[in-house]
């Protein structure tokens, strides 16, 4: 076959005027689009549950724009050398480096790898969204393109170093100057410029208030760069490493006003959702609807600060739930965010303590055990398989020195009740057991699982007893119901999630009730019932379970439409060694359960089909009678309730009826 090459000729010079024809096309229109304005003024906006703002990025006057002779040379040699070294030799895109980094996308197949240059990151910031996708990288190039054709490149650099964002609510230089150093950025030092610069690269992790580490390490990379790249002198270099830099106090205004920690985890949330960076998600415009009730965490603010004294180092991590949906309507990571904002309700992981029990407790009744089975307290030495001992003590070592129910054994907090049942039941089971809950940690089957030795979130344990206020429903906790862009399009909207029932809904009733005897002084025995210190704090139905390690003080309780647990303890791990610290969880939770349930009607947790109902004398665990001094109502699944009448009141109770009969006659004799 004899292959044209005049034909192919022509073929290939049509093709090429085709090209050069698109491209001439392409750049008359971007041309007559005329310059981009290179300011962003759009802030994202965070709303409550009920639509009412909650915060807002701090626009202009946290977006100070200065001149480019009027930043620190430093500052700008520090961004070149570390973001763009060949800023003022490329026309807005470095062939070299992007052809890298598509090679290494390629082989791992995402759009992670980037290459942008200074004019492309203008581009992102200014006008579009993070998102990696490859419309928006092409959208991306054309508005480089702009930027190139329209603006030189000192108007270029300006704009980029007046927009960029550094963390904290500040976006450019001169706001960033004025955070983190409490000067004007003309002033700043080589030393300072170089902190500066590491910043936008991760606004959180390279903060110097958030990881002083990291940011230190940026810090002497960039000065590195700069003297391998001729920015600075050897001497200039050795100045500015050795140098201490002295930071601005951190501002008490930079709190946001509703429930900070709560909005961090909001970014946090709605980054994952849309597959971008928090710090790029503050900056880019949206508006984000969560779930946050704001009379809910006020009040649970507010409980804490009445609660905790200042002068203390013990913190708090706290959070409520509502279990039939999984909104997260509050949470607190700390007594101040100022002061630390890490989160002690999302990301600290610490030891339940015998907040871990009603997972045993819930394996125990799916195993055959009800309200009235009775186990020993007494100080008992277990031997093991291994040959070892293990010998666990009750608070205080106060024991009955005789069988209590299980309803007491909830009550009372009972520890040698616990891994006895733990023991019988299996410590496998119980990790089996909690995983059920949702406890995804990699738990150790060991007979002090049952004390709660594991280590976890305040977020999972809220979530886990979730479950149990909605009779066994999985729960997925969530912060976020909307999010919009800058122009008002919905780019993401939670659907509802399909229920599933995982846990039996008879046990987790059953357990639920036991777990409103913390609240009952009839339960009361070789010791008061955990909730002593709160029940006449209370106004409505419970249930709940406290919790105390050496260094942790917990508790957790629900009504059925919400689920609030609080933790104290100190950051290190230190002792508790003082008795009011201890009380702390549960005078925050009262506090704030009966704040955030005022004016609402009283609701009490429903009986599912197949739980019978019985009036027990929790003396002698059986059915109550008119003669029994105490009496409370305990559920059971059908079948096992017990059917025998309490006797041990039985023959005072018939002579009380007796005695009244003979003189009601004798009475009435005499009238006669």
């Amino acid at each position: 076959m004899k292959i044209n090459l005049q034909l192919l000729s022509k073929l290939f010079i049509r093709i090429i005027g085709l090209i050069v024809l698109s491209f001439l096309s392409l750049s008359l229109i971007l041309f007559l689009l005329g310059p981009p304005s290179l300011t962003m003024d759009q802030n994202t906006i965070y709303y409550s549950s009920s639509g009412e703002v909650i915060g807002e990025e701090k626009g202009l006057g946290n977006r100070y724009w200065v001149e480019l002779e009027h930043i620190s040379p430093s500052l700008v040699d520090a961004t070149l050398a570390i973001e763009d070294r060949h800023f003022y030799k490329h026309h807005g895109f470095d062939f070299k480096r992007i052809a890298g980094a598509i090679l290494k996308n390629i082989q791992s197949m995402s759009l992670e790898e980037g290459a942008s240059t200074l004019t492309q990151q203008l581009a992102r910031n200014v006008y579009l969204s993070h998102e990696k996708t490859w419309s928006r990288k092409l959208k991306e190039a054309f508005y480089t393109v702009r930027i190139e054709m329209h603006y030189s490149k000192e108007e270029i650099l300006e704009a980029y170093l007046n927009t960029i964002y550094f963390g904290h609510g500040a976006h450019g230089v001169e706001a960033a100057s004025k955070h983190f150093f409490d000067k004007s950025a003309h002033e700043l030092t080589l030393a300072e410029s170089s902190m500066l610069a590491g910043i936008p690269k991760g606004p959180t992790y390279y903060s110097p208030f958030n990881h002083k580490v990291n940011a230190e390490n940026r810090q002497q990379l960039i000065l590195q760069t700069m003297l391998d790249n001729g920015y600075i002198s050897e001497e200039a270099y050795q100045d500015a490493k050795s140098h201490k830099l002295v930071y601005a106090p951190v501002d008490e205004k930079e709190q946001l006003e509703i429930g900070p920690y709560f909005q961090d985890e909001v970014l946090n949330e709605a980054a994952r959702l849309l597959k971008i960076d928090s710090e790029s998600l503050r900056s880019g415009g949206y508006e984000i609807y969560t779930t946050m009730d704001i009379h809910m965490q006020k009040e649970l603010e507010q409980a804490i600060q009445h609660t905790v004294p200042t002068s203390t180092e013990l913190e708090v991590g706290a959070m409520a739930l509502d279990p039939l949906s999984g909104a997260v309507r509050a949470i607190v990571g700390g007594k101040s965010y100022a002061e630390s904002p890490f989160n002690r309700a999302m990301d600290a992981k610490r030891m339940a303590g015998s907040t871990f029990k009603p997972f045993l407790y819930y394996a125990a009744l799916a195993n055959g055990y009800t309200p009235l089975t009775t186990l020993a307290s007494t100080p008992t030495t277990f031997e093991l398989e291994d040959g070892e001992v293990y010998q666990p003590s009750n608070f205080n070592n106060y024991y009955a020195y005789e069988p209590i129910s299980l309803a007491q054994a909830i009550a009372l907090s009972d520890n040698i009740y616990a891994v006895k049942t733990n023991l019988f039941l299996t410590p496998e089971r119980l990790v089996e057991t909690a995983s059920k809950f949702g406890i995804s940690e990699d738990l150790p089957a060991v007979p002090s699982l049952a004390l709660g030795t594991a280590s976890v979130s305040v977020e999972e344990m809220v979530t886990a007893y979730g479950m149990l206020a909605n009779g066994g429903e999985s729960v997925t906790g969530y912060l976020i119901e909307e999010i919009k862009d800058r122009n008002g399009k919905v780019v993401y909207k939670r659907d509802k999630p399909k229920k599933e029932l995982l846990l039996d809904p008879r046990y987790a009733f059953i357990l639920t009730d036991l777990l409103t005897g913390m609240f009952d002084r009839a339960l009361d025995g070789y010791t008061s019932v955990t909730g002593s210190p709160i029940i006449n704090q209370l106004t409505r139905t419970y249930a709940g379970k406290s919790g105390t390690t050496i260094s942790d003080s917990w508790m957790i309780g629900y009504s059925p439409s919400l689920v609030a647990g609080i933790w104290t303890g100190y950051d290190d791990n230190r002792p508790i060694t003082l008795i009011k610290e201890n009380s702390y969880a549960k005078q925050i939770w009262a506090s704030f359960m009966e704040s955030a349930h005022e004016g609402l009607p009283k609701q009490g947790f429903t009986a599912p089909p197949g739980v019978v109902a019985v009036p027990i004398d929790p003396v002698t665990g059986m059915r109550a009678t008119g003669g029994c001094e105490e009496s409370r109502i305990m559920y059971f699944e059908e079948g096992t309730e017990p059917l025998e009448a309490c006797s041990a009141h039985y023959d005072s109770y018939e002579k009380v009826e007796h005695r009244g009969f003979l003189e009601e006659l004798f009475d009435s004799f005499l009238d006669r």
